[in-house]
């Protein structure tokens, strides 16, 4: 009898304690803010500085590092005696500053200690999370926001990512905050229009951001942004808030941060770079299943039910209020992040885990804005108002 009433005791904590800290997390940005790092680290930091290295993607990223800062040769990339160009130059590069900084600062063994080399992808699982939060706001209230961060940041393949010196947590930050910045270009008629000053400020953080994920990981940002613009373009027969973007401005400010370091590579190898990052490691991943990684269409569809868990159970009973409320501007920005991207990574035969992490953002928060709505259990018209509070 003791021991029943001591489990009742806890189940009927848990849901307070979760309700006393998101309510204390809405009252106000900084709050959010807090408590969302709180989590995330909390979630991030275990086995960071003590777990070896674990995926041999790691140890090559690593390896090419060190082996950039031991040369002082910051255009090329190679692992030990080979070309490494799959993938361009971002990651490197944060990766040795990281290392340098540490050797500045008196570390010993700087530049053979793996926990530094991801240092970079702790700070874009965290930078994340909160971009999430961010992200929402022009979806949702804050309750909604603060509940979407805290399921990236319990996300199981974000939390197996941040342990990883890879570039794929640093991508899915910059992919948060472009499409941030992108929803609220896309929904500044439905508010107040934006001023001048915060029209530049969005369009700063979206040609940015956009820049950031090329020079980590190539067109991929490209084809997310991309397809999503290209969706709401079509569906809504109009383009005319990609003005809010300033794409002249924002293209030319593109070109300053990527080109020099494509220029440069191309010069030091020819045509070398181009044929191994875009004709091998991009093309042949779309027609081929490279390293074994070959699956069918429908892999990430049945791998989802663990990679975003505990959210995915919630994500699937947010499906019907969602379908209902497709028609509104808020849910066609968040279905078009997520549903053509999707399917062309259903469609590449090559599959890993971690290639739709940069789409985990949308399920999230629209699973938080039905929860916050609390329409998982309602019927026809009223999930049409789960943004309206927004």
């Amino acid at each position: 009898m003791v021991a029943t009433a001591d489990n009742q005791g806890r189940e009927r904590a848990s849901p307070r304690s979760l309700k006393t800290i998101v309510d204390f997390a809405i009252g106000s940005h900084a709050r959010a803010a807090m408590v969302l790092l709180v989590v995330a680290l909390l979630g991030f930091l275990p086995g960071f500085f003590s777990i070896p290295p674990i995926d041999r993607d790691e140890a090559r990223f690593a390896q090419a590092t060190k082996q950039m800062v031991e040369i002082g040769d910051y255009v090329d990339i190679r692992f030990q005696d080979e070309v490494r160009y799959k993938k361009p130059v971002g990651i490197y590069w944060v990766q040795a500053a990281v290392v340098k900084t540490a050797t500045a600062l008196g570390f010993s063994g700087a530049l053979t200690t793996i926990w530094l080399y991801r240092l970079p992808s702790l700070v874009g699982s965290i930078g994340a999370v909160l971009l999430t939060y961010w992200t929402a706001l022009a979806f949702v209230p804050r309750r909604a926001a603060v509940l979407a961060g805290l399921m990236m940041a319990s996300c199981v393949l974000l939390g197996i990512e941040r342990l990883l010196a890879k570039t794929d947590a640093l991508l899915l930050m910059t992919v948060v905050a472009a499409m941030g910045a992108m929803a609220r270009a896309y929904l500044w008629h439905e508010r107040e229009r934006l001023d001048a000053a915060s029209a530049w400020m969005v369009a700063a953080i979206f040609w940015t951001a956009l820049a950031a994920g090329v020079l980590l990981k190539g067109p991929l940002i490209v084809m997310v942004v991309g397809l999503a613009a290209i969706a709401l373009i079509v569906v809504d027969r109009s383009a005319g808030w990609l003005l809010t973007l300033k794409p002249i401005a924002g293209i030319i400010w593109l070109a300053v941060l990527v080109l020099p370091w494509f220029v440069a590579i191309i010069g030091r190898t020819g045509d070398a770079f181009l044929a191994q990052s875009v004709g091998e490691d991009l093309f042949g991943k779309i027609f081929t299943g490279q390293e074994s990684h070959g699956a069918p269409p429908g892999y990430y569809f049945v791998l989802f039910w663990v990679t975003f868990w505990p959210g995915a159970t919630l994500a699937a009973l947010a499906t019907p209020a969602v379908w209902r409320a497709r028609r509104e501007r808020a849910v066609k920005f968040l279905l078009a992040w997520l549903v053509p991207s999707w399917v062309v990574f259903e469609l590449v035969v090559t599959k890993l885990p971690h290639y739709v992490l940069p789409l985990y953002p949308a399920i999230a928060i629209l699973t938080a804005a039905v929860i916050d709505a609390r329409a998982l259990s309602r019927k026809n018209s009223a999930a049409c108002f789960l943004f309206s509070s927004s």
